[in-house]
């Protein structure tokens, strides 16, 4: 009866080939959840949040065009 269907009959070559690509993707995997874990969620900058309420109350009508350019502008300068 031929053996060619069956796992063992790749022989020991084929076999400890099987295990060092196991290895490699299992180790792939933990890296790649090392780093997704290690990255997180990344709040806004300061800087962002403070654009962000800028063109928001300007956008309400809040503050006037030239009342939004020179905080802009005070914003951007301080970066």
């Amino acid at each position: 009866m031929p053996y060619w269907n069956h796992p063992w009959a790749m022989g020991w070559a084929g076999s400890i080939g099987m295990l060092v690509l196991m290895a490699l993707v299992l180790a792939a995997l933990v890296a790649l959840a090392v780093v997704l874990a290690r990255r997180g969620p990344q709040p806004p900058s300061p800087d962002d949040t403070a654009r962000r309420i800028l063109d928001e109350r300007f956008a309400r009508g809040e503050i006037d065009q030239e009342e939004y350019e020179r905080r802009r502008n005070a914003l951007t300068r301080t970066r």
